[in-house]
């Protein structure tokens, strides 16, 4: 703990820490001595404390010896496998051989290790904790590559290309393994890190309601301070459950005695950067990280960069581009994966449609107008999952509309014949929007296709930047809850989308698409 009292700064000791031993450091006038953990520096008359180094918490240590362990095995094994399995006996009882199975390990450590690819922040992240790896493995093999080329020999060839890319799979696999059971234990209430939100009322609602996602990345809001005038006559007893301990004035004082890992600031007029900078080193005294969000809370990813101007931080927002080789893969990669789709699940079709056709009268086949890239009409298709004539009966049902916004939704829709209430539920009545894709009207991962009439009831949340990429047969609204969503939800869903895309984030989504049709939730 410490005090200030007429501009000096007083270290008040425990007792134990009395008793420890004294050491000086330094020369001259200025020297340091520690007294227990803290250490105190004294320039001529002042004395100021400094901070031991925050350590990380024991379960992200714990975390990264586990992942730092399985990285060093499987590295271990692949260069095992390579050896045994593709080399003579004769070579393998070569003096080089020894060496040249060293030098591709210690280049995949060092590159892995210079990459930060064991960095506690990043494990159990996702996206950032697999470039970083795949980034380290990709150095690795170039610095090999161009070292035996300069040595004009081919020797290692087989541990370059071939242990190193085997050893990346199996750790890209593992981490995945890993990451599942931690997101799992999250789910669960474990190995969170207890968080103090400092904002405006507005804001912090805005990040309560992200609780499922806090979890998953491994936060836990536990208290709020909001930001209101000294003089506030009240304050709420909580916001969204969440107990309002006090005001922004006094959030050291409360993050310290409730003991947060964690204070997160939420953009608001009260902090300026004196202030901010203040409470970071304060923080530090008592072992809780600073977290800040920016305006933007839903811009991520390559968009932003930290631009340093004479050392104040500045956040930089790239435009979103949806052009060049990255945007060109993607729609090569939709219409390729979209054909080969089509050619195995053709049976499956036919099955769908016989039984649509023999379940209720009318074609196997709806067609419906929606609106994509660019505000462009296209023709959409869907297997039939109502009866004929559906649209006439709208009105009739009208108050049994639980949608939210421009959205027309209803549970147990009468509508819905018996043979569509099954392919809903499995998602199987979106599968000719395929020829969408394979025509270019859509892709296979994408915002909501929408209709006309929504278009045009679109407002200021942003709901028309949806339109600046092809609408998706798959996307962030559906594995993140499809129907259960409100239009707020899947607005918010499809715009992280469209500020965000990424060729790995569109795989990221058709895997989570797999596991969100089979377990067909939110799906009516």
């Amino acid at each position: 703990m410490y005090k200030r009292e007429n501009d000096f700064a007083t270290v008040l000791d425990t007792d134990s820490d009395r008793d420890a031993p004294t050491t000086k450091a330094g020369s001259g006038p200025n020297g340091a001595r520690k007294i227990g953990s803290t250490i105190v520096l004294s320039v001529g008359s002042q004395v100021a404390s400094v901070p031991p180094p925050v350590r990380r918490p024991r379960t992200e240590r714990r975390y990264r010896s586990v992942v730092t362990g399985f990285d060093l095995f499987v590295l271990v094994i692949a260069h095992v496998v390579v050896t045994v399995g593709y080399h003579s006996f004769d070579q393998i009882d070569s003096w080089r051989t020894p060496v040249l199975i060293g030098a591709s390990m210690t280049a995949a450590i060092v590159s892995l290790g210079i990459q930060k690819a064991w960095d506690e922040r990043i494990l159990g992240t996702g996206t950032e904790e697999y470039r970083r790896v795949v980034r380290g493995y990709v150095f690795a093999v170039a610095a090999l590559a161009v070292a035996g080329y300069g040595w004009g020999t081919s020797a290692g060839q087989s541990w370059t290309f071939g242990s190193l890319l085997i050893a990346l799979v199996l750790t890209l696999l593992g981490r995945t393994l890993l990451r599942r059971h931690l997101s799992k234990a999250r789910t669960e209430g474990r190995y969170l890190h207890s968080v103090l939100v400092a904002g405006d009322v507005e804001e912090v609602h805005e990040l309560v309601s992200r609780a499922d996602c806090l979890r998953r990345a491994g936060w836990r809001v536990d208290g709020i301070c909001l930001a209101v005038d000294r003089g506030a006559d009240s304050l709420p007893v909580a916001i969204d459950d969440i107990p309002v301990l006090g005001t922004d004035e006094i959030v050291l004082a409360v993050a310290e005695q409730h003991n947060f890992e964690a204070v997160a600031l939420l953009p608001s007029g009260r902090w300026p950067h004196a202030r901010t900078r203040r409470l970071s080193w304060d923080l530090e005294k008592i072992g809780a990280e600073l977290l800040i969000a920016p305006v933007l809370m839903d811009v991520v990813g390559p968009r932003l960069h930290i631009s340093p101007l004479e050392g104040l931080p500045l956040l930089q927002m790239s435009a979103p581009s949806y052009s060049g080789p990255a945007w060109i893969v993607k729609n090569v990669f939709d219409r390729v994966l979209a054909v080969l789709i089509l050619m195995v699940i053709a049976p499956a079709l036919l099955a769908v449609a016989v039984a649509i056709k023999v379940g209720s009268r009318g074609p196997i086949l709806f067609r419906q107008q929606r609106v994509g890239r660019g505000g462009t009409p296209f023709t959409m298709y869907k297997f039939r999952s109502m009866v004929v004539g559906a649209d006439e009966h709208k009105d009739d049902i009208a108050d049994h509309d639980i949608g939210a916004g421009v959205l027309f939704k209803v549970r147990e829709d009468p509508r819905v014949t018996r043979v569509g209430r099954f392919i809903r539920r499995y998602s199987l009545d979106e599968l000719p929007q395929l020829f969408n894709v394979v025509k270019g009207d859509m892709s296979l991962v994408g915002p909501r296709p929408p209709l006309e009439c929504e278009v045009a009831r679109y407002g200021e949340d942003g709901a028309a930047r949806r339109l600046f990429v092809k609408p998706g047969v798959t996307g962030l609204w559906q594995v993140s809850g499809r129907s259960n969503l409100s239009w707020d939800e899947s607005v918010r869903a499809d715009l992280r989308y469209v500020e965000n895309w990424t060729f790995m984030l569109d795989l990221s989504i058709l895997r989570r698409t797999i596991r969100a049709v089979l377990s067909g939730d939110g799906a009516h």
